[in-house]
């Protein structure tokens, strides 16, 4: 390098002694002097870019062993020892099939609650005692694996097993999907399909069951919410079809289970299962509830939806009446329309998503109707839900744990429930806390045993990972 260095000097010295020549003429001193000032100079810059390609090649060797790092942390260790292993055939690892994305996630929901003595709306404690200051939650380990092509259309699965704190362990959601991506897809298994009764942050909110079982608890009122045939169900399963053309959803979900499993168990003294208006129900056949819906979004923040299920199986289940004569309790048709605005998905921090709903059930000598109303902004959720029961046929019933509902009638009740988040818990993105309260009461001009309120709050921890 110094030998170019030197030409280069050398040259650019003859140039500019050709261009003094011209003015005044030069001493053999002075040129001497000039050619070393400016072969120093050229010496300067040519250590100054060594030292910049040295600097470079520093930075690329520090980012390698960041990379490395990284590399290294990701790997799946082993803490079997190496002299444990030394006889093995092959190295352990970790091998996968290939055909497509294999991802491993979860959560942990654990939750600390205190309910009022008079009760909830529907009693879900399986000791059916009315009065609650407990714990509970599980964690959640989820598999997901997807395979897409380059078209677009792909098939995958999904598996998320519930491990809870009282030693069992549960499902969430168990399917297979297939499809063309933001076109059409079949989806079966256990899962939830199209939510048409969003009540937002949901933390704790005594309504109804959050799965098609064990919503309708007799003699306690019933909030419909369109749930019946949306499925996770414990005693079926879904076959779904869904199509997007633009901003049109549409969706098919079939729900085939054991339709009697719709209702909890009764504490009515006179039955030893489930009943529904005061009578013990015998099982005769699965049913099968179709649920069509359409969702339509006009723009980015907002859609309408409306939907219907029904139960298209007769004599599925009901009662063997004083003649011998079996009744059938099994038809039930429900409808459901929402608008959702959801400002976040503009706005992440100060959007508000709004969501108003409304549900009708038409079932065997009851009706049904649901209204309510909620809105999230920032942390904070607030709403509030209005359901009214008829009631046209009811036989008298004792139950262990006071009935509210106990005759034929119209019954109102409201509620109200609130949350708000606490994010980020100890600077970590994946951890949050939910605050969450709610407050419901059941009324009626004069067929009710009792209309005392109930409310409750809960602490909740979340945990992603």
């Amino acid at each position: 390098m110094k030998k170019t260095t030197l030409a280069v000097a050398i040259g650019l010295l003859l140039v500019g002694n050709s261009a003094l020549a011209k003015s005044a003429p030069l001493t053999v001193e002075q040129r001497l002097q000039l050619l070393e000032e400016r072969l120093v100079s050229a010496e300067n810059r040519a250590l100054s870019a060594e030292r910049e390609v040295q600097e470079l090649k520093s930075q690329q060797t520090v980012d390698r062993k960041e990379l490395k790092a990284v590399q290294e942390n990701t790997v799946v260790r082993s803490e079997t020892p190496k002299s444990e292993t030394a006889n093995n055939a092959t190295a352990p690892a970790l091998s996968l099939s290939g055909y497509g994305d294999l991802k491993i996630y979860g959560d942990v929901e654990f939750n600390m609650d205190a309910e009022s003595k008079r009760g909830t709306l529907t009693k879900l404690n399986e000791d059916n005692t009315t009065e609650q200051w407990d714990m509970d939650g599980r964690i959640l380990i989820g598999f997901d694996g997807m395979r897409k092509l380059a078209d677009g259309r792909f098939a995958g699965f999904s598996i998320q097993p519930l491990a809870d704190m009282y030693g069992t362990m549960n499902l969430d959601d168990a399917y297979f999907h297939f499809g063309q991506e933001n076109d059409w897809k079949v989806k079966v298994g256990r899962f939830e399909a199209f939510d048409m009764f969003p009540l937002n942050q949901d933390t704790f909110v005594e309504h109804s069951g959050n799965t098609a079982n064990d919503l309708y608890t007799d003699g306690q009122g019933y909030i419909y919410m369109m749930k019946e045939g949306r499925g996770r169900s414990d005693a079926g399963g879904n076959f779904l079809l869904s199509k997007q053309i633009d901003n049109w959803y549409f969706e098919l979900n079939s729900l085939i289970e054991d339709g009697s499993t719709l209702f909890a168990d009764s504490d009515n003294v006179n039955a030893d299962g489930r009943t529904y208006h005061g009578r013990e129900m015998d099982k005769e056949r699965n049913v099968i509830y179709m649920r069509p819906v359409i969702s339509w979004s006009p723009m980015k923040e907002l859609s309408f939806s409306a939907a219907m299920e029904s139960n298209v199986i007769n004599n599925a289940y009901g009662y063997t009446n004083s003649k011998g004569e079996f009744v059938d309790q099994s038809d039930r048709t429900g409808y459901g329309l929402t608008m959702t605005w959801d400002g976040k998905k503009t706005d992440p921090e100060n959007g508000v998503t709004f969501n108003l709903n409304t549900a009708y059930m038409d079932a065997d000598n009851e009706e049904d109707f649901t209204a309510g109303a909620n809105a999230l902004w920032r942390n904070f959720e607030l709403g509030y839900i209005y359901a009214h029961n008829k009631i046209d046929d009811f036989e008298n019933m004792v139950c262990d744990d006071d009935c509210i509902i106990t005759d034929e009638g119209a019954y109102d009740i409201h509620t109200i429930h609130a949350s708000y988040l606490i994010q980020n818990v100890m600077d970590m993105n994946n951890f949050n806390i939910y605050l969450g309260t709610y407050w419901s009461k059941i009324e009626s001009d004069e067929k009710i045993s009792s209309n005392d309120d109930r409310y409750g709050a809960r602490v909740r921890f979340k945990y992603y990972f």
